[in-house]
């Protein structure tokens, strides 16, 4: 919504497992709000603190909101609730709607789940999204490894 607690949070979770994966040369990650409350800010405070027990750095991302030219850039837009699902899919052409989902359809545990916004609530709240977020990251990256192996499977071909 803000890109200041959910979506940077699997943005820098899905940052690190794609570099661990050797897969970063391959793999353009960003995160947007679809409402322009937070452009240009850090990550919220807690959700910084959350992911920093666990290892990740938020520090350096900035809030901003999708763009018209995101939904032709990216081969993945995800949003964390039904809510922002919805104003993509208003904003997002033909063409492209496809390429919406919700972020918690890769994951295992969660998968007819929403990540919910921990920005009134506790600590806990924020732990729940990490939680949530590297399942969900673990399914979105073998797809993408797939995607890229049959990728890579057809360039090799045409040049047979």
């Amino acid at each position: 919504m803000g890109n200041i607690c959910r979506s940077p949070t699997a943005e820098g979770v899905f940052r690190r497992m794609v570099a661990q994966a050797g897969l970063q040369a391959h793999v353009r990650i960003d995160s947007a709000g679809t409402h322009g409350y937070h452009v240009g800010a850090p990550p919220d405070r807690r959700a910084q603190a959350a992911a920093s027990r666990r290892g990740y750095d938020l520090s350096g991302l900035r809030g901003r909101q999708v763009e018209p030219r995101d939904f032709a850039e990216f081969d993945y837009i995800l949003a964390m609730d039904d809510d922002n699902l919805s104003l993509l899919s208003q904003r997002c052409s033909a063409e492209h709607t496809h390429k919406l989902a919700l972020f918690l359809s890769y994951s295992a545990r969660f998968p007819d789940e929403v990540v919910p916004d921990p920005y009134y609530g506790g600590p806990q709240g924020f732990e729940n999204v990490l939680d949530r977020v590297e399942d969900a990251g673990k399914g979105l990256l073998e797809e993408v490894r797939a995607r890229l192996a049959t990728r890579s499977g057809k360039d090799a071909q045409s040049l047979a």
